[in-house]
């Protein structure tokens, strides 16, 4: 009879896995020979919390669930962070823990936690494995973690759980949760609420850009001509050239699309994910109308006038049958309200080599099929406005959990995973300094990443916050002279910009090299504060 975690391999490889991150302890290594029998990699991390990032965007760009593994106690611990990135982001995840055996569970034994009551909040579901039922928990860990709304699930692995088991038919195909088809009534009250309407504005979000419904929301739009407000991580649902684009909630400047939203007389969620931006954080005093997998997320005393709840993709297409009357928007008018909004962005510069500069030289040298990663702090605020991206999917972010030492891991998943396109972690230096160790990884397994450092010294979102509270800056300062002072990093080779041609002959250089790169992009950071929006009402 063949041994669990053989089958354990088998499944993942029938499942469509390519890949398991994590850090292996001594009960790891019997799957990790199965990993290798199976022809399936192994990927070595140096921190567990990189294991769920990379695991995270593995999910996200390929829709099957991303596979990370960690070990007893502190391994599981450091895992975690990068779990609940994928549970408040919706990816799809499996997370291996090794855990005591059963007749050691509750007893003082060295590394012991109870990993159910850790991931318990922080997935759809929390198990243990056992001989008699792998195949029954793994079929049905695969299917909640990919059910809307997608997220990770937890299984635990007990040491002795390795052993021989009866061998198994795998099917290729796990039969997921059909959708729930939308409300006709609901459908007819959204209808007549479009109906009555003279300028809805259209909000869509996190659930229709992991979804990939913009080819349906691009049709709506063409046909009826309605202003388009994006959530950050639905960038790429429209194109920012297209007229009725206009702009991105929550991130720089954001507070200036307050005038406009105040035009409107109806509120059109699509696909809106509330995880990212409260409704309430910016919705105007106007009827608001939901359509989501999941209800509105809102506070009782606004207007919910309508909820058309389940599959989006159904009620989207409904959409597309209604004969809608010709709105009033100025859609000149909205194009303009854009420009001023990309240019507040970029006036207020001089002499120094900004975080704008950078970001607009490093969208003007990477090509269009370039992938961008993007890491938490102040410049994420800039990217969200100013990155422009053709399709869902090209710029990568945290926005639900929001967890600093996103960038680098995330940079390396999305080349293991689409290894044709040039990939690009940003971060800032503080981010950086979280999960830098996974250079190593890049290096290891030779990945062309370029890993684009923003260095201006200090944790500028903290910073911008103590100035709004109107406190002394207090330990935001990084460091004090140069942040590398060298030309490799774990011999890593280390670029600099220190000015728009610098960056972009670096970038240019960096990008056709044989594996990872660092740029020290040294930007004056005194504009954030300028540029990122305190409030959004």
């Amino acid at each position: 009879m063949p041994l669990l975690s053989e089958e354990w391999a088998r499944w993942l490889q029938a499942r469509g896995v390519r890949y398991v991150f994590g850090v292996p302890g001594g009960p790891s290594i019997p799957y990790m020979e199965a990993l290798r029998k199976a022809g399936l990699e192994f990927v070595l991390v140096a921190n567990e919390q990189s294991a769920g990032m990379m695991a995270d965007v593995c999910g996200r760009l390929t829709g099957i669930p991303g596979v990370c593994h960690a070990t007893f106690g502190p391994g599981a611990t450091n895992l975690a962070t990068g779990v609940g990135g994928a549970r408040l982001d919706r990816s799809p995840l499996l997370a291996f823990t090794t855990e005591v055996r059963d007749a050691d569970r509750g007893r003082k034994v060295q590394m012991n936690i109870d990993h159910q009551a850790l991931f318990r909040p922080l997935t759809k579901w929390t198990t243990r494995l056992s001989r008699q039922n792998w195949r029954d928990t793994l079929d049905a860990a695969f299917r909640i973690a990919v059910a809307e709304l997608p997220g990770p699930v937890h299984i635990g692995l007990p040491a002795d759980l390795e052993g021989e088991v009866p061998a198994a038919a795998i099917s290729p195909d796990i039969a997921s949760p059909m959708p729930t088809p939308p409300d006709p009534l609901r459908l007819r009250e959204a209808e007549q609420l479009l109906q009555k309407a003279k300028r809805p504005l259209l909000a869509i979000g996190l659930t229709a850009a992991r979804l990939g419904l913009h080819p349906l929301i691009r049709r709506f739009v063409d046909r009826h001509n309605i202003p388009v407000v994006l959530t950050p991580m639905a960038k790429g649902m429209l194109p920012e050239t297209d007229p009725r684009y206009a702009g991105v909630l929550f991130h720089a400047h954001s507070d200036r699309l307050a005038p406009l939203c105040r035009q409107a007389d109806l509120v059109v969620g699509i696909g809106y994910d509330s995880v990212e931006f409260n409704y309430e954080a910016w919705l105007p005093h106007v009827p608001l109308l939901h359509f989501d997998s999941e209800p509105p997320d809102i506070p009782p005393e606004y207007d919910v006038a309508g909820a058309v709840v389940g599959d989006l993709s159904a009620s989207l297409s409904q959409l597309l049958t209604w004969s809608l009357p010709e709105y009033a928007w100025d859609l000149a008018a909205v194009s303009a309200h854009k420009q001023n909004l990309f240019q507040s962005l970029h006036s207020g510069g001089g002499a120094t080599f900004t975080p704008v500069d950078a970001i607009t030289e490093l969208q003007a040298t990477l090509p269009p099929n370039a992938i961008l990663a993007a890491d938490v702090g102040a410049h994420l605020h800039l990217l969200g406005q100013l990155w422009r991206v053709a399709e869902p999917g090209r710029l990568l972010m945290t926005n639900g959990w929001s967890s600093m030492g996103f960038g680098i891991p995330a940079a390396l998943g999305a080349k293991l995973c689409r290894p044709d396109s040039p990939v690009v972690g940003l971060t800032g230096d503080g981010g950086f300094l979280m999960n830098c160790g996974e250079l190593l990884t890049a290096r290891r397994r030779g990945l062309n990443v370029v890993i684009v450092v923003l260095c201006d010294k200090n944790l500028s979102l903290i910073e911008i916050k103590q100035q709004w509270k109107q406190v002394p800056q207090y330990e935001t300062a990084l460091y004090e002279g140069e942040y590398f002072a060298a030309d490799r990093f774990l011999g890593v080779p280390v670029l600099k910009a220190h000015d728009r041609a610098e960056m972009r002959a670096s970038l240019q250089k960096a990008l056709a090299a044989a594996g990872p790169v660092i740029i020290e992009a040294v930007v004056d950071g005194s504009n954030y504060c300028r540029l990122v929006a305190q409030t959004y009402k």
